[in-house]
């Protein structure tokens, strides 16, 4: 039996370069590297991999146009399932999902995440959108929209909807938040043919993927990339737009919108509700992240905002927005950055590849220790953070060992910043914005989730703000499973007035 190549590593950037700058730390595949990866494919007539990826991506059939060179037919494929290829190719957690089920996940499974990632900007590279054409509409007497431009909305909310129910004859749809959820949605529906409008609170698209994600996991021009393609698809984007203030969702029904989406996300953070926590020096990983990936506080005084964090930072949590802040801190210029995480290696769910990416650049990590109280000194800056180690107990819901406090082990961390990297809870806002919504105790929707409906007639909703797996692919399937369920609900509702009374 002829044995299998291993696993076609991606390159990265040397460490020590790396972690000064936000310029991105994979560098991606060559052509050569990723047809070698491609023929390690098996071709599993089961095809595992598709079934565990939460988008349907026909895997084995796009690998297998890589290996035989055809990049440009591969990128169609995938484009058919993903509009957003060149984002879930750096950012998605492949190893737990269609990666982990690979019929060679046990020696190394075939790196589907890279090689989509390849085929992505590959396209780019050849400055030629192979994949965008748009299929036949549904809807008779629509034409496909030219494309259209990113509007800056505010004011009179009477002018910001573009869709009037006297100027088009096909049906529209709204959806709230410009994230990874809303996009897909956006993308899918505008493919039926119809009008699509997406509704951004922010001045600029993209909602966690830009706020949220640093640049050297998702340069910006990748982002930029993929929004402009939904948006030459004929989906209208208008930013400074808050939906439960600027427009309520009423308003947008009355403007003509047949239904709703709403992606808005989870903008609401968690705390650690310990002692210290107002001191100057402690920010919230939403606040932190935001000003740096959206405001440009790196590049301050260019940019308007500035940060500071001190020579030794202490990042709370264990997961990749904690990986993402840590590494973000070091690179403004911090000495020493320090994971406080009250699990050990084995719970943590960060990304492994985040996590050794994370230890390359010299974050340390104190396993098992949780955060007591913050001290400052007498200008009520923070100075240190006091810490109880931790050990392991019976598992919680979520499967996990649950920690518990280790007596008489403390220990306490000099420290001029903090960062609470701990979770977030959807905002609000939207979701008291009607009677008809119901909560859970989360604060988020309540949905099917075979079709995301909400319990408020022809609202739907997907992504951080109606379950709490927090991923980008997860969004996205939320989103796209949205979109033909909205499909399905507005044919109904055509078909049943355009019944003989």
């Amino acid at each position: 039996m002829t044995e299998r190549k291993l696993r076609t590593e991606m390159p990265k950037r040397d460490p020590a370069q790396r972690a000064r700058d936000f310029d991105e730390v994979a560098l991606g595949y060559t052509e050569e590297q990723a047809r070698e990866e491609a023929a390690r494919c098996l071709m599993c007539k089961k095809k595992p991999c598709v079934a565990g990826c939460p988008v349907g991506v026909d895997i084995p059939g796009f690998i297998e146009l890589i290996k035989a060179g055809n990049i440009a037919g591969a990128i169609l494929m995938i484009k058919q399932y993903n509009a957003l290829p060149a984002i879930c190719g750096r950012v998605c957690p492949q190893e737990s999902q269609c990666e982990k089920v690979c019929a060679l996940a046990k020696k190394g499974a075939v790196a589907i995440g890279a090689l989509e990632r390849f085929a992505a900007d590959w396209e780019a590279d050849q400055e030629a959108d192979v994949g965008g054409g748009v299929r036949e509409p549904r809807q008779a007497g629509f034409t496909k929209p030219a494309p259209k431009t990113e509007t800056a909305a505010g004011g009179n909310p009477a002018q910001l909807s573009s869709a009037k129910a006297s100027e088009s004859k096909q049906q529209s749809v709204a959806l709230v938040g410009s994230g990874p959820a809303s996009l897909t949605a956006a993308g899918e529906l505008a493919k039926m043919g119809y009008g699509v409008t997406v509704f951004e609170s922010l001045h600029a698209t993209g909602g966690v993927l830009r706020y949220g994600i640093p640049a050297f996991r998702l340069p910006r021009k990748v982002l930029d990339r993929e929004v402009d393609y939904i948006r030459n698809m004929g989906v209208e984007i208008q930013t400074n737009v808050v939906i439960g203030m600027t427009l309520t969702l009423q308003d947008l029904f009355a403007d003509g919108y047949a239904a709703i989406f709403i992606g808005a996300g989870a903008g609401l953070p968690y705390f650690l509700d310990i002692p210290g926590e107002n001191y100057s020096g402690v920010y919230t990983a939403n606040e932190f992240l935001t000003r740096v990936n959206l405001m440009r506080a790196h590049l301050f005084p260019e940019y308007d905002t500035p940060i500071s964090v001190g020579e030794r930072v202490a990042v709370i949590g264990g997961g990749n927005v904690a990986m993402d802040s840590a590494r973000s801190a070091l690179r403004l210029g911090a000495k020493s950055v320090t994971i406080v995480y009250r699990r050990s290696r084995v719970e943590q769910p960060a990304r492994a590849e985040e996590v050794e990416n994370a230890k390359e650049e010299g974050i340390k990590f104190r396993f098992l220790s949780a955060p007591k109280s913050i001290l400052a000194d007498g200008q009520g800056r923070v100075n240190a953070l006091d810490c109880q180690e931790m050990e392991l107990g019976e598992p919680d819901k979520s499967g996990r060992a649950r920690p518990r406090p280790k007596p008489g082990a403390e220990f306490t961390l000099p420290v001029d910043t903090v960062i609470v990297a701990i979770g977030a809870a959807p905002n609000p806002l939207l979701t008291r914005a009607a009677a008809d919504f119901k909560i859970d105790r989360h604060g988020r929707f309540e949905v099917n989730r075979a079709t995301m409906q909400t319990t408020m007639a022809g609202v739907f909703a997907g992504g951080d703000i109606a379950n709490d797996e927090g991923t980008v692919i997860a969004a996205m399937g939320d989103g796209k499973r949205a979109a033909q369920a909205i499909d399905k609900y507005l044919q109904e509702k055509r078909r049943l007035t355009a019944k003989p009374q």
